[in-house]
């Protein structure tokens, strides 16, 4: 293995890492500077990996400890990759940190191109530190005392316009099979980092205490700072690419622009702990519920065919 070397893709966040092929079985001095790389940057590239599903779980088992995604089942054969096919649903173009939907939501995510259009395609990563310290004073007192409401239960179609509704009505059984809702304090303290960051995105569907009028605008005002071009990197995939990123130190968005393309990623995320507000409070479970009326509507679907 040559030497591990770091070049920042944009000014605030994003790194592309060279020198090191992943593996299970990378040496802890490798496996260290990755961490490093992540606490600095936020998320990080590294091109030409030779990655299987095996390896890729593997290698992930080096960041912590691999968590299959709660109501989406994983790739035949594994027992925690999560496939996203642009034909079978896996468009998420909208602003999200991964499955906040739980309390423990995922500290880190490792996602490996398979298959990538020619052209478009692109994911864009935001820093949700920067966009914190960004808030203007008054703004930012307010949102260190918000707790918002997250949930997988939320408006697909308006994110997945060009989705056939078959197909959105397919993914949104399964998506919402079990149906979650989290209480998660607006501002969080990275365990690791002690910075302070912003924990929006579109599992959010209200603020505790506020109107859905006032939640509407002031979410739209805490967001635009998140998504702002200043505190963002755009990454343009090639197939064998993996990118590593924080999950509680950013949120992303796969930029839907590629019409009938076929785009094939993998994605292996690790477990990540409760967060933590300002003044100590940890996040809550307010409900975690098997969605009946899917769950019936799939097991109908079964018998008809």
């Amino acid at each position: 293995m040559s030497e591990i070397t770091l070049h920042p893709v944009a000014g605030r966040i994003g790194a592309e890492v060279r020198g090191v092929q992943l593996s299970g079985d990378l040496p802890a001095h490798a496996v260290d500077a990755i961490k490093a790389a992540l606490r600095q940057y936020k998320v990080i590239f590294l091109r030409g990996q030779t990655l299987d599903d095996a390896g890729q779980q593997a290698f992930g088992q080096l960041l912590g400890d691999p968590v299959a995604h709660p109501t989406v089942p994983s790739v035949s054969g594994t027992d925690y990759v999560l496939e996203l096919d642009s034909a079978h649903g896996g468009r998420a173009n909208s602003w999200h940190t991964d499955v906040t939907f739980v309390d423990a939501y995922p500290k880190a995510s490792i996602l490996r191109a398979i298959k990538v259009p020619e052209s478009g395609g692109d994911t864009v990563w935001a820093n949700t530190h920067t966009a914190y310290t960004d808030l203007p004073e008054p703004l930012r007192q307010l949102a260190d005392n918000l707790w918002a409401i997250h949930s997988n239960e939320y408006d697909y179609a308006a994110y997945r316009t060009d989705t056939s509704a078959e197909a959105l009505a397919r993914y949104r059984k399964v998506f919402t099979s079990t149906l979650y809702e989290t209480e998660h304090p607006v501002v969080h303290v990275h365990p690791e980092t002690g910075e302070r960051h912003l924990l929006l995105g579109h599992f959010v569907q209200k603020f505790k205490g506020l109107t859905t009028h006032d939640f509407n605008h002031l979410f739209a005002a805490l967001q635009s700072h998140v998504t702002r071009l200043e505190n963002t990197v755009r990454w343009r995939w090639q197939a064998g690419d993996v990118a590593i990123w924080d999950n509680r130190a950013t949120q992303h968005y796969a930029i839907n622009d590629y019409g009938d393309a076929h785009r094939v990623m993998h994605r292996v995320t690790i477990a990540g702990n409760v967060p933590t507000s300002l003044n100590g409070e940890k996040s809550r479970t307010l409900q975690k519920t098997p969605n009946t009326a899917a769950n019936a509507d799939e097991a109908q679907n079964e018998r008809a065919a």
